[in-house]
């Protein structure tokens, strides 16, 4: 049985909800590149309008490839969305997104991630929270890196 990782954080955005809504909910081939990540493939299927299957392969080594899954789920009147780990590591993992709006033109990102940990099934509380922080920090830094994409790209 997996080990639950759950974690939360916010990031804000210099651009009004509706826009950073859909900035976020428009997927490209190149997403990856811009929270740094290199040697990835992403192939995008629109199952409905509102729901799309995310395959992301990243090439770890020299014929090292590891292929993820992904369902993404939008939720356009309440600028909400899920992701679930259909495969790869993070199996059944899902994360929650939510733009509010704030004031002046601002809106802010609410994440919510239950990461499931398969490699360590029996982690003690400490060793939990170690790997929730470290999972916090790095998909935080991601949507740092996104924010300003998405400031750059809607000024």
């Amino acid at each position: 049985m997996p080990t639950p990782i759950y974690y939360h954080f916010q990031q804000h955005f210099k651009v009004p909800a509706p826009k950073a809504f859909e900035w976020c909910t428009t997927y490209t081939p190149g997403d990856h590149a811009l929270m740094g990540e290199k040697d990835v493939s992403r192939k995008i299927e629109n199952i409905t309008g509102r729901t799309i299957l995310l395959t992301d392969t990243f090439n770890i080594g020299a014929d090292t490839q590891i292929e993820k899954q992904k369902l993404v789920q939008i939720y356009p009147e309440m600028r909400f969305w899920t992701s679930t780990h259909l495969t790869g590591p993070a199996k059944h993992s899902q994360f929650i997104y939510k733009i509010t709006a704030e004031a002046l033109d601002n809106s802010h990102l609410d994440f919510t991630g239950l990461l499931l940990d398969w490699e360590n099934e029996k982690m003690s509380d400490a060793e939990a929270a170690q790997l929730s922080e470290k999972a916090r920090k790095g998909d935080a830094g991601s949507w740092a890196l996104l924010a300003k994409a998405m400031e750059q790209d809607l000024r």
